[in-house]
C-alpha cells in the first residue's frame, strides 16, 4: 500500500516516477469504496467499475445511477456508513476533504487515499488525479488517453462558444445565494463575469470564503447568463422557487437575464472526473 501511496503523491506533485507504472502492473489493483464521485465516474469511464464495492447512494448523482445496483450503500459523501465500510472491507478507500470528520475512524477500519484536486489551475489538478487514479490499476496510459480526449472535447466546445457571453454562477441555499467561481465555466470554457457592484463584501467561514449576492446585486451586475447549482435541491432539501428568482430579478429591472438552473447533484456532489468535466461543460454550452 505505501508503493500505491508513494506514486499517488508523485502524481500529485506532477512528477511522474519512472518506477510507478512498472510497479503498477505488479499489483491487480486495490478494490474501493470511493467518497469522491468524481473519483468513481473516473474509475467506470476507465473500464474499472468492478473494483468498485459500494457506493454512498444518498445524493447519488443520476448518471451513476446504474452503480447503485447489486452494492451497499455505504452512506452518503459526508458521513460513510462506516460499519459498511468495515463489512464490505475494502483495499482502499478514496476520499476529500467531506469526509473530515469521519477520516480518523475511517482510517482505523481500512487504508485511506485523499483524492482532493490540488492547486488553483483547475485542468492540472483533474489531470493529477485520473492520472493517479489510472496508475494504481497499470491504466497510465488509457487515463493519459482518456484526458487527451477530454481535452480535446473542451477546446471544441470553448471555440464554438459564440461570441463572449458575460456569465454568473451562483450557489443557492435554503433561499440565499452566494457567487461561485466555478472552474468549468470560468477556467476550461474562458467565460467571463460581470464585475460585483462596489460595497459587495465577501464573508469568510472557517478557511471558505463566501460572497452573498441579492437578485438585486444580480441585477447590477447584468450578466447575460446566470447559471444557478441548487445546493439545497442536492442535499434533498427545498429546491430552488426558479420562477420567484425570475420574478425578483425582473422587479429589479434584469428581466432579461436568462436564468439555467444546472443538474444539482453533478455540480454540488461531483465534478473532476473524467465523465463529470464532460457533462458539465455539454450542459454550459448546451444552455449557451
Amino acid at each position: 500500500m505505501n508503493t500505491i501511496r508513494t506514486c499517488l503523491l508523485a502524481l500529485a506533485g506532477t512528477v511522474i516516477l519512472s518506477g510507478c507504472s512498472t510497479l503498477s502492473k505488479e499489483v491487480a489493483g486495490p478494490t474501493v469504496i470511493s467518497f469522491d464521485h468524481g473519483a468513481t465516474d473516473t474509475l467506470v469511464e476507465l473500464g474499472l467499475e468492478e473494483k468498485i464495492l459500494a457506493v454512498p447512494k444518498t445524493g447519488l448523482p443520476d448518471y451513476l445511477g446504474d452503480l447503485a445496483d447489486g452494492r451497499p450503500d455505504a452512506g452518503n459523501l459526508k458521513t460513510p456508513d462506516l460499519d459498511v465500510v468495515a463489512d464490505v472491507a475494502p483495499d482502499l478507500v478514496l476520499v476529500t476533504g467531506r469526509q473530515g470528520d469521519s477520516l480518523e475512524a475511517l482510517e482505523e477500519i481500512v487504508p485511506v487515499q485523499d483524492v482532493s484536486l490540488l492547486g488553483d489551475d483547475y485542468r492540472e489538478a483533474v489531470d493529477v488525479r485520473v492520472l493517479g487514479l489510472g496508475t494504481l490499476y497499470g491504466r497510465y496510459n488509457d487515463a493519459n488517453e482518456s484526458l487527451q480526449e477530454l481535452w480535446a472535447f473542451v477546446d471544441q466546445q470553448r471555440s464554438g462558444i459564440d461570441g463572449s457571453p458575460q456569465v454568473a454562477v451562483v450557489t443557492h441555499n435554503d433561499g440565499n445565494f452566494s457567487l461561485r467561481d466555478e472552474a468549468v465555466v470560468f477556467q476550461l470554457l474562458d467565460l467571463e463575469q460581470p464585475p460585483v457592484p462596489d460595497g459587495v463584501e465577501s464573508v469568510t467561514r472557517g478557511t471558505r470564503v463566501f460572497t452573498p449576492v441579492t437578485p438585486e446585486i444580480l441585477a447590477d451586475m447584468a450578466p447575460e447568463h446566470l447559471f444557478v447549482v441548487d445546493r439545497s435541491a442536492a442535499i434533498g432539501a427545498g429546491a430552488l422557487d426558479v420562477g420567484q428568482l425570475r420574478s425578483d430579478l425582473a422587479a429589479a429591472g434584469a428581466a432579461n437575464i436568462r436564468v439555467t438552473v444546472l443538474s444539482p447533484r453533478l455540480w454540488y456532489l461531483s465534478g473532476g472526473g473524467l465523465q463529470s468535466v464532460r457533462l458539465q461543460v455539454q450542459e454550459i454550452v448546451d444552455a449557451l
